[in-house]
């Protein structure tokens, strides 16, 4: 088993990032045809670097970066001087295969203590020390950030009996569900989990945990968040910076 080294930040501990920057953005084509989703411009800045920033910013400067399709690309965007950033030591893990969004945590060297990972490509004013300090208060071994979603239906929802006897009607009904930001605060411990060369989904991750008797907590938050997966996010990320009143400042 892995041992669990305390340290410091915010009074209480010191974290290390690993940004998940390795995906191919299928769904963000045509951006993403010659460069990675990581790089796409958010205003006048990569979204990872944005992200970078925020972490730095947070005091988290020890971040490692996930990459694998045309990560070259992002290596030499943070390497050439285009960003200068105090505080920043950035380290790169290149994966030579897909190994999902877990898989490739076992092959980071020094996760021995508490940890944050997130995906390349989430645009969030999220405070992260406050979840840090939320993971330690829970006694966790993973904290997953979540955000309240609302799933609005345009068609009148029918329940019916076996018989088709009608028992409710709902007009355009608005559901709301707990969902994951892609942003994670992990025991050093999970790695055990977590096997070596072999691929892992995060899904499949939180399963395997649950069914050990892991203690698994979600981190409710109203923060900003857009998920640029897709091209209509991305497009909507796009808008809402270039308004007179965007979500939050980017450093």
């Amino acid at each position: 088993m892995r041992k669990e080294i305390p340290g410091r930040a915010r009074g209480r501990f010191q974290a290390k990032a690993v940004i998940l920057a390795g995906g191919r953005g299928t769904r963000l084509a045509p951006y993403t045809t010659f460069f990675p989703k990581p790089l796409v411009p958010i205003g006048e800045r990569p979204i990872l670097e944005i992200i970078v920033r925020q972490l730095v910013r947070a005091g988290i400067g020890d971040i490692v970066l996930s990459i694998g399709h045309l990560g070259e690309l992002i290596k030499a965007y943070f390497n050439n001087g285009n960003c200068r950033i105090p505080g920043l030591n950035l380290a790169y893990q290149r994966e030579s295969r897909a190994l999902g969004t877990a898989g490739p945590l076992a092959d980071i060297p020094d996760l021995d203590r508490t940890f944050l990972v997130m995906n390349g490509d989430v645009l969030t004013d999220l405070d992260y020390r406050t979840l840090l300090d939320y993971h330690e208060d829970q006694h966790a071994m993973l904290t997953i950030a979540m955000h309240t979603k609302e799933v609005h239906t345009d068609l009148g929802v029918l329940k019916t009996d076996r018989r088709g006897r009608l028992l409710s009607y709902d007009e355009k009904p608005i559901h709301k569900y707990n969902v994951s930001m892609g942003i994670y605060i992990y025991s050093s411990k999970v790695l055990d989990y977590i096997p070596r060369g072999r691929y892992l989904d995060f899904p499949d991750l939180v399963q395997r945990l649950l069914k050990h008797g892991e203690k698994v907590v979600g981190f409710p938050t109203q923060s900003y968040w857009l998920d640029i997966g897709r091209r209509e996010d991305y497009e909507l990320a796009q808008q809402e910076f270039q308004s007179e009143n965007p979500p939050f400042r980017l450093v």
